[in-house]
């Protein structure tokens, strides 16, 4: 599928993304304190809708400086998750489930297992399963990944919702 441009963080890339959108678009709610949206992208055209989406996201790090947070929904085998996760395959491989979950996720109320995925050095990346979709989160810089593991993170569907988001900066992650 191919990935389409990204939007920078508005209400109406928030409105074309719902429109579009065959997979939830998350986004977690409340957010953590100090962070905001920064961006938003999809993979996909206009016969299939977006099968994969992204909503990216910035605020402070447990070291100094900012983190980064992407959140992915997508169909198995679109391989937008794994390309920017930095993993080879279109989807986390073989056996990434295997043992315990690694964090659980709030998905709509719900508890969601996700586990560790090596991926590229500089980011965590944790992968799991939600409403028959791939479910990816990854965070940049390697440490931000506690953000996912410790925080009771719950995401919502943002095509179900219309809600008041705090917008930041564009996020460069969506253009790696």
């Amino acid at each position: 599928m191919p990935y389409r441009p990204p939007w920078p963080p508005s209400a109406a890339a928030v409105e074309a993304l719902r429109k579009s959108a065959v997979v939830p678009v998350w986004l977690p709610w409340p957010l953590p304190t100090g962070w905001l949206v920064t961006g938003f992208s999809e993979a996909g055209d206009e016969r299939t809708g977006a099968v994969a989406t992204v909503v990216a996201l910035c605020g402070p790090s447990i070291s100094a400086g900012p983190a980064d947070l992407l959140i992915i929904a997508e169909e198995p085998g679109v391989g937008l998750g794994a390309a920017f996760a930095g993993v080879d395959g279109p989807d986390p491989g073989e056996g990434f489930d295997s043992g315990p979950p690694n964090a659980k996720i709030g998905v709509l109320g719900h508890p969601s297992p996700l586990w560790c995925v090596e991926g590229a050095p500089d980011r965590a990346v944790y992968a799991g399963e939600a409403l028959g979709n791939w479910l990816w989160a990854i965070a940049w810089p390697a440490e931000a990944g506690c953000l996912i593991a410790l925080s009771e993170l719950d995401l919502l569907d943002l095509r179900e919702l219309e809600l008041d988001l705090p917008f930041g900066a564009f996020s460069p992650k969506l253009e790696d």
